[in-house]
This record gives structure tokens, C-alpha cells and sequence, in this order.
């Protein structure tokens, strides 16, 4: 694992009413701060890719659909750099992704409905703290049609 990511299995409480789905907690030990919620929707077999903040961290959780999110340690001095890491959000497996600033990363709906993520980021969007790449530009290579993550285990619900 990328030093600094997490992946956290959460809580769904589901009823007959529907489910509620907890995403995170000003008591949760990945929890900084609070810059702003945003969810953004991925289309099936769309790519988002490839970007990189500076001082934000990420809180990903994917509440509809599936995504799959690729991860790429270019920090100069981490113990980590040079890794790539997969992981598969989504219903069946819902769980949050942290993701510390510095962290290439990368999305992929995954699903045949349309996919939405969740983030909780630690600042407010500041265009000038983040870095884009063109999917063939970033500094590491990756398929995204040939690579594909297991599945992790299901949370609770």
C-alpha cells in the first residue's frame, strides 16, 4: 500500500425505508479538516484521469455504481515512490479511500449505471494546487483496459 492511503470499509444501515451510508467522521483518525463536499458522476468505461494535488488530500467513497481508482507515488522522499495501487469503490464493496496530496490518481467507471463518488476534501478547489495529466502523459504507465483490481471484501450493511 502507498504510504499515507487508507482504505476503511464503511458502515451501510440498511432498512425498509433504504440505507444510509456513513462516509466519515471529524473523529475519524484520516479526518484533518474540512475544505468541501463535491460528488462527481462517472458515465460506464469513462476515464478521469490523470491529476495530482499539492496540499489536498482526498476522501473518496463511491455511493452508486462502481469505480475503479488507480493510484501512482511520485513524492520525492516516500518510502512508497514509484508504487501503483488499484482499488474498486463502489456498492458491493463500499468503503472510504484517503488519498494525501501528492498522490497521482486516476478513475474509471466501472459499472453499467452511471457511478457516483464522493469526496470530502480537506481545502476548498484551488485550481493552482493541481497538476493535470493527458492519460498519456502522466509519469508511469497504465492500461486501463488490461488492468483491472480485485474486488475487496464487502463492508457491513
Amino acid at each position: 500500500m502507498i504510504d499515507g492511503v487508507v482504505y476503511q470499509p464503511l458502515r451501510r444501515i440498511a432498512d425498509d425505508r433504504g440505507v444510509v451510508f456513513h462516509m466519515l467522521k471529524a473523529s475519524d483518525p484520516v479526518f484533518s479538516r474540512f475544505g468541501e463536499i463535491y460528488f462527481t458522476s462517472l458515465y460506464p468505461d469513462v476515464i478521469k484521469a490523470w491529476h495530482v494535488h499539492t496540499r489536498m488530500d482526498l476522501n473518496y467513497a463511491c455511493v452508486s455504481g462502481g469505480v475503479r481508482v488507480v493510484l501512482y507515488d511520485d513524492r520525492k522522499g516516500s518510502p512508497t515512490r514509484g508504487e501503483l495501487n488499484e482499488f474498486f469503490l463502489g456498492e458491493a464493496d463500499y468503503a472510504l479511500l484517503h488519498i494525501p496530496h501528492g498522490i497521482i490518481n486516476g478513475m474509471r467507471g466501472e459499472d453499467r449505471q452511471l457511478s457516483l463518488v464522493a469526496n470530502c476534501a480537506t481545502l476548498p478547489h484551488d485550481p493552482e494546487e493541481m497538476l493535470r495529466y493527458g492519460l498519456s502523459e502522466a509519469p508511469f504507465s497504465y492500461d486501463w483496459q488490461t488492468s483491472a483490481p480485485s474486488p475487496l471484501p464487502t463492508g457491513d450493511c
